[in-house]
């Protein structure tokens, strides 16, 4: 039982909608957490009904401030047998997520690391957008200085064009509407950008246009979270 396993949180709405049966049943027998946020995963829990008191429960913090001499620890109850189940704040843990130090971490002691089926908005989001499916990068985060973004922003328009492939980015939400300033000031006004916001929430929206098309049109997204996607030709 010296698994750990990655399992992803919903995204939004029902947390037993997020996993199917089988990977229900393999995080019901779990006790051993490890998330970025234990006060979410407490709720993610207690909605997927475990089957004791989830005061009975472990769950150790991973997030982005954790030492990197601390990780090791976590690996405890692997060490002593037992599982571990990796937890995200939403998503896939260890995707843009700091939990991959400890799926890094596992492979170094040569402990087995299980992905459980799950919502994941980078896939969910390629799958809607029309763009290119066969070919594509996820970038992660562009920095947060203005100059630094739109270097950067020109690098991936250029890299897509050249590759043709799709270029997979995320923003802090409080941030979207600068990062949609920024990139319909950088691209050319035939690149095609999809912006894909609340995803499996009753507001999804998911857009694919030209830059062109998005200059002349309201792309304001708020604080929704939003996976930005970009296509150039």
């Amino acid at each position: 039982m010296s698994i750990l396993y990655a399992i992803p949180a919903p995204l939004g709405g029902a947390a037993l909608e997020a996993l199917p049966a089988s990977a229900l049943e393999k995080v019901r027998a779990i006790r051993d957490f490890v998330a970025e946020n234990p006060k979410s995963a407490r709720a993610f829990l207690s909605a997927l009904k475990m089957p004791c008191p989830i005061a009975e429960i472990s769950i150790e913090r991973l997030d982005e401030h954790t030492p990197a001499d601390s990780v090791h620890a976590l690996l405890a109850p692997l060490r002593g047998g037992r599982a571990i189940g990796l937890l995200s704040e939403a998503g896939c843990p260890a995707i843009a997520d700091p939990g991959a130090a400890l799926v890094d971490a596992a492979h170094k002691e040569n402990f087995r690391v299980e992905p459980l089926i799950g919502p994941s908005s980078i896939t969910l989001a390629l799958m809607a957008s029309g763009l290119e499916g066969q070919r594509f990068a996820f970038c992660g985060y562009l920095p947060r200085e203005a100059k630094d973004r739109a270097r950067r922003i020109r690098e991936i328009e250029q890299r897509s064009r050249r590759e043709q492939e799709t270029q997979i980015f995320i923003e802090t939400p409080y941030r979207n509407d600068v990062l949609v300033a920024a990139l319909l000031e950088a691209c050319a006004p035939a690149t095609k950008l999809c912006l894909a916001s609340d995803l499996t929430l009753a507001s999804e929206r998911i857009q694919t246009r030209e830059v062109a098309d998005w200059r002349r049109s309201d792309a304001r997204l708020g604080k929704r979270p939003t996976v930005f996607l970009l296509l150039a030709r």
